[in-house]
């Protein structure tokens, strides 16, 4: 029988009095309960450590609260709940060693921060000077979350030590663009446009670059060709623009690409090497900090017993040093967490989840000294990572609604999410990114680095095609080398043109036990910037079909088998919209309308982020 992952704490914390979670919290969202579902082999509520003192009492004080305050439970108790906190998990892991990552500081985070925002700059500039394009849209998110999953670098979240240097993402989505970038056509006009600028700017591209003579000589002529028929056919309707414009882009892209080659990667390769300079800085003042507080970044591994245990957060082996003050105050329900001028932002339902997830998970601060600072580098760490623009890095972290969680949980018996963090996780055990910022917050680490042994999982991955390929080998591993009941159930776009890899070797997979197939627009997922966004926004229509597939050994499929019934049951919960929920509690039609239109906007720009790295017709 696994152990609790709690058995890990010392014998110091093991003295401290323990309760149950659920005891230990005032009522808070979770506070309706749902019916238990008796899932065979659920271990018993993981204990918490916790103190004679109220914990989270310095954020009260924050907030202007006395402690003795009766209703101070009320001021971190959500009013609006998108998870369940009372599930508790059935992954069961090898017990692991602390990780040797460096604890997060605000100083190092900001400086990191800083450096990512200047990185983002020179590669528009360098897309501007080189290729005369904007960089591609969610193109440096991408470029991220790609390099992560080759990269054995020490920092987090920008890339020093990947092989090769040349990003196929990054590079792979620049190339898309060039010579320019083909948009979606609605009108006629617009399609008679946008084949003029095509034959216009690959002319002007193979002219100024270093191309064979068969190459000009092909481009020039069939850019002509098109000018010619430009001139003299009025009467053309927009579908027969845009197959002239599919006609010449065979013709031309090739020449094309091979002429801009060179140039692309050396985009890619310099933003590599900067981003690699600016790791070595941040990795210096990191150390500084450490010196400063006579904690060494050298420790001896210690010795980790060979034994099953329900899987439990991410620890870290480095102690923490004191964490600078951070200032904190309330604006119409959002909590605003400062540190020197630098501002971030989530909604006072979130801020009392991190809470909840914080008391839960966090062992090295019982009387909550360090919980702001370690939200606000939690808050940074993510706003850089996805990028300050209006929606931008959204569809990249957005999650299933909340009625088919529910119905995963009570169908399959799911109760981990592979590719989550603490801002829209569903229950309280996940995989996330970032497992210095994240793991105080519940975080099991990267999905890529965890190994469960048995256990029903969901997965749904941030739209990257090398990193869902990545995904399925990992899951094939896992599955291959495992006797003990194992699932996963995988939700990713279902793109045929072209095919991605992760999706054809899904379908191939000799653990494929069933496969469902969403239609676009007919079913929804929840923001990605849930955290801070508003309640009209909170879920978005998908702009694209969805694959659901169900990878098994055979003893998870003997537990979990999708059957016709339960699959209907799942299917059935999409029908259930969030949007019906928060548009009923409109007050007006006007202010109604006024909702309607900014969500309508909102997935007309999560539909560009969504299908912006792979779209290669504008039809």
């Amino acid at each position: 029988m696994p152990l609790e992952g709690g058995m890990m704490e010392t014998s110091v914390e093991s003295k401290q009095r323990k309760r149950r979670f659920s005891e230990e919290v005032p009522p808070s969202g979770n506070s309706t309960k749902k019916p238990k579902v008796d899932v065979p082999g659920n271990p018993a509520a993981q204990s918490v450590p916790s103190s004679p003192s109220i914990p989270g009492t310095s954020v009260l004080k924050a907030w202007c609260v006395s402690p003795e305050d009766k209703q101070q439970a009320a001021l971190l108790r959500p009013t609006e709940v998108y998870w369940d906190l009372d599930i508790q998990t059935n992954a069961v892991i090898k017990q692991r060693a602390p990780s040797e990552v460096l604890s997060p500081h605000p100083e190092v985070e900001l400086l990191r921060s800083q450096l990512i925002l200047k990185l983002r700059q020179h590669y528009r500039e360098l897309c501007q000077q080189r290729e005369g394009i904007d960089p591609p849209r969610e193109s440096f998110n991408r470029w991220m979350l790609e390099r992560k999953v080759v990269d054995k670098g020490t920092d987090p979240l920008l890339p020093s030590d990947c092989e090769p240097v040349v990003s196929p993402s990054m590079f792979r989505e620049i190339m898309n663009d060039i010579p320019i970038r083909l948009s979606r056509i609605k009108f006629r006009e617009e399609a008679k446009r946008l084949l003029f600028k095509y034959a216009e700017a690959a002319k002007r591209l193979i002219e100024s670059r270093s191309a064979s003579p068969d190459s000009r000589k092909v481009v020039k002529w069939n850019v002509e060709d098109t000018f010619s028929w430009l001139r003299r056919d009025h009467s053309a309707s927009k579908e027969d623009y845009m197959d002239r414009l599919e006609h010449l882009r065979k013709q031309c892209g090739p020449h094309v690409s091979a002429a801009a080659k060179d140039s692309v990667e050396g985009i890619c390769s310099k933003i590599y090497y900067i981003s690699l300079e600016y790791v070595k800085r941040i990795r210096e003042k990191h150390l500084a900090i450490l010196k400063e507080n006579n904690i060494s970044a050298e420790i001896e591994a210690p010795e980790v017993q060979d034994r099953l245990v329900y899987c439990y957060p991410v620890r870290l082996a480095i102690p923490s040093p004191p964490l600078p003050s951070v200032e904190m105050h309330m604006e119409n329900n959002v909590a605003c967490v400062r540190y020197k001028g630098e501002m971030v932002k989530v909604s006072r339902n979130y801020f009392s989840k991190l809470w909840l997830l914080y008391r839960y998970s966090c062992i090295d601060d019982s009387g909550f000294e360090k919980f702001l600072p370690r939200v606000w580098c939690l808050l940074r760490r993510y706003q850089m990572m996805f990028g300050v623009g209006l929606y931008e890095g959204t569809g990249l972290q957005g999650a299933l609604p909340v009625h088919v969680f529910e119905a995963l949980h009570k169908l399959f018996g799911v109760s981990f999410e592979c590719f989550a963090s603490p801002l829209n996780c569903y229950f309280k055990q996940y995989c996330s990114a970032f497992l210095d910022t994240d793991g105080y917050f519940g975080s099991r680490g990267p999905c890529l680095d965890f190994f469960p042994i048995s256990g029903s999982f969901e997965a749904n991955p941030p739209f990257c095609e090398e990193l869902m390929d990545a995904m399925v080998s990992h899951f094939e591993k896992l599955l291959e080398s495992s006797s003990e009941p194992l699932s996963f159930i995988v939700f990713i776009p279902e793109w045929r043109d072209p095919p991605t890899p992760a999706l054809t070797r899904m379908e191939q997979s000799k653990f494929k036990r069933h496969q469902l197939i969403l239609p676009a627009f007919d079913h929804e997922y929840r923001s990605g910037s849930q955290h801070i966004c508003k309640k009209e926004e909170m879920y978005y229509k998908a702009v694209h079909n969805t694959a659901i597939l169900f990878l098994q050994n055979s003893a998870g499929f003997s537990k979990w088998e999708p059957t016709p019934e339960r699959l209907q049951e799942l299917v059935a919960a999409y029908k259930h919209s969030g949007r019906t929920l928060s548009s009923s509690s409109s007050s007006s039609s006007s202010s109604s309308s006024s909702s309607s239109s900014s969500t309508a906007d909102k997935e007309r720009e999560l539909g560009r982020e969504q299908s912006s790295s792979r779209e290669t017709n504008p039809n």
